[in-house]
């Protein structure tokens, strides 16, 4: 699966699938809030585990997408 193909079969999903759509929304989410965290000079201690957090869970998020589409190309090649 080229790079060409991968946009559009995310993108397709994106369109068509709730769940991805869904999947998608929460990664911007935490993608916004990432950085805002990211430009304070200084995080509290509960704040850098907030980050930790958020960082696993938007590679969680963006593991599920990539294998929905991966799945996605098989079913449909």
């Amino acid at each position: 699966m080229n790079a060409v193909e991968t946009h559009e079969i995310k993108s397709h999903l994106l369109e068509e699938n709730d769940h991805y759509r869904e999947l998608a929304e929460q990664h911007h989410q935490l993608d916004d809030r990432l950085s805002q965290l990211t430009t304070q000079h200084y995080l509290s201690s509960d704040e850098q585990f907030e980050e930790i957090t958020i960082k696993k869970r938007k590679l969680a998020l963006k593991d599920q997408m990539e294998n929905m589409a991966r799945e996605y190309a098989l079913g449909h090649s």
